[in-house]
């Protein structure tokens, strides 16, 4: 699939896939989907819902390293920042041929622009927060957390997934 579908498809994820209210529960229910959905299928990921600076959520599946805790920080630190998809962002980058360090003077140490994390939107307020997976491919990341917020958003997958 070329970026600029790609693009396409992950701002109607974005826009779509908002919550009417999020708390502490929500962030429970969202780690623990994922993490069910991470056993079911036999994943090496670390998962984490992060609400503000606040973590909500956190878990590290059998297979995964310290090196997922730090992904995980860098790719959240994209969404937090942005207000986008980790992924959308590296795929906005990647179609102006630039980096992260050269367009925004940003360290990659700190922000990673690689699929996994996503901001978390509650409609008439905007971005409270990020979930994040790491260990797969950067699209299969991206592709598991849109596909956890389809199911808690009553949203049908199939049209919002990327091919």
């Amino acid at each position: 699939m070329k970026i600029e579908d790609d693009l396409a498809r992950i701002a109607d994820q974005e826009e779509r896939l908002r919550f009417d209210k999020f708390d502490a529960a929500t962030a429970w229910t969202l780690g623990s989907l994922l993490r069910d959905m991470a056993v079911e299928r036999g994943l090496a990921v670390a998962i984490d819902v992060q609400l503000h600076a606040m973590p909500a959520f956190y878990c590290a599946l059998p297979g995964t390293t310290a090196d997922n805790t730090s992904w995980i920080r860098r790719k959240r630190a994209v969404a937090m920042r942005f207000f986008r998809s980790s992924y959308a962002l590296g795929l906005v980058l990647a179609q102006q041929q630039t980096s992260i360090e050269a367009k925004f003077g940003l360290d990659s140490a700190d922000y990673a622009t690689h699929g996994g994390s996503f901001p978390i939107f509650v409609k008439g307020t905007g971005c409270i927060g990020a979930v994040t997976v790491s260990g797969l491919p950067q699209r299969e990341d991206h592709n598991m957390v849109v596909e956890a917020l389809c199911r808690l958003l009553d949203q049908d997958h199939n049209l919002l997934r990327l091919i």
